[in-house]
């Protein structure tokens, strides 16, 4: 994994390291909540901490910022699936494989891939008896996170 970052910005759940490439976010990821903040070093970083914080005080926001899908042509189908959701809504793995002709379990490995979240809220996608996974995570941290966004956005979850 890359180390270097454009930004890291504090949030209530995690602090989020932002990479950019040219004009474009390239990565998001979370970082345990004690790391150090950096400020953006880029028009492009500045644009995407100012952009969360919108959706950190609005969730009904949805962040916009200039990315590229990175992955495999079904990675990519399903992060467009997931784009689609709108704040404060969920479908389980199962409602997007359905959509996609495909299995579940593949859609899942589609989010865990997902350099982008938030962008890309695949958060908003739960298994049909729960939460299901999240950022490939083992362990409370990620679900953590997972349910501090569905929260957020109004979404019930236990």
């Amino acid at each position: 994994m890359l180390e270097s970052y454009h930004a890291k910005l504090q949030t209530p759940f995690a602090v989020l390291g932002i990479r950019t490439l040219g004009v474009r976010v390239t990565d998001i990821d979370y970082l345990p909540v004690g790391v150090a903040c950096l400020s953006p070093l880029n028009k492009v970083a500045e644009r995407a901490c100012r952009e969360i914080e919108r959706y950190l005080v609005d969730p009904e926001y949805r962040v916009r910022v200039s990315f590229t899908y990175q992955g495999t042509v079904f990675q990519c189908k399903v992060w467009k699936q997931i784009a689609a959701i709108a704040a404060g809504r969920t479908l389980t793995y199962n409602d997007i494989a359905r959509m996609l002709r495909t299995a579940p379990r593949p859609v899942g490995g589609a989010c865990g891939s997902n350099r982008i979240p938030i962008v890309i809220p695949c958060h908003r996608v739960v298994s049909a008896t729960g939460l299901g996974g999240f950022m490939r995570g083992v362990g409370d941290q990620a679900l953590d996170i997972k349910r501090w966004l569905l929260r957020h956005e109004g979404v019930a979850v236990s």
